[in-house]
């Protein structure tokens, strides 16, 4: 009877054991341990997933050349820079033969309000005086600008002398 009764007596305290601590256990503190260790996989996967994303864009960006970098940094740089781009406007008037009066810059807010939208925007309120031909040549040197501008309207004030008065509004755009 001895002999039956050691094996029952073991396997009633293995069942014990086994469902007060080993079940309980592994169901809570370790399930929990596990999910926070798949969750931490997956933060890991999607941080190597982005180095080498990364890694990828800088490659692609190092391959670009960088006088054409340069180009689009112009073309659209990080910043308004209203210092610049009406010394600009005034060089290429003067170089067109015109005379600008009066230069306004102020910012765009419908264009600014999109976080979506990459790109920021001011509006550049001008007046000049010269020929036809001066305001030919100055819209033409604004459309081969280095910098991204739209002429957004144009008016003309006549004159008997063939000198007349322009008021111009033009958008510039940045990148934000």
């Amino acid at each position: 009877m001895n002999g039956r009764l050691l094996p029952l007596l073991a396997l009633g305290v293995a069942i014990a054991i086994f469902l007060l601590y080993v079940n309980p256990t592994w169901s809570g503190p370790i399930a929990a341990t596990k999910a926070v260790i798949a969750s931490d996989d997956e933060a890991l996967a999607a941080a190597n997933r982005y180095a080498a994303q990364q890694n990828q864009l800088a490659s692609a960006r190092n391959a670009i050349d960088p006088a054409d970098l340069d180009r689009l940094s112009a073309f659209l740089p990080d910043s308004v820079n209203n210092v610049g781009i009406i010394l600009d406007l005034n060089g290429l008037a003067a170089r067109s033969g015109l005379s600008l009066e009066n230069i306004d810059v102020t910012a765009n807010e419908a264009g600014n309000s999109d976080n979506a939208n990459p790109l920021g925007s001011a509006d550049l309120s001008l007046s000049a005086l010269g020929t036809y031909g001066a305001l030919q040549n100055f819209l033409r040197g604004v459309e081969r600008s280095r910098r991204l501008l739209d002429v957004q309207s144009i008016s003309v004030k006549g004159s008997d002398t063939g000198v007349y008065t322009y008021k111009m509004a033009l958008r510039l755009y940045w990148l934000r």
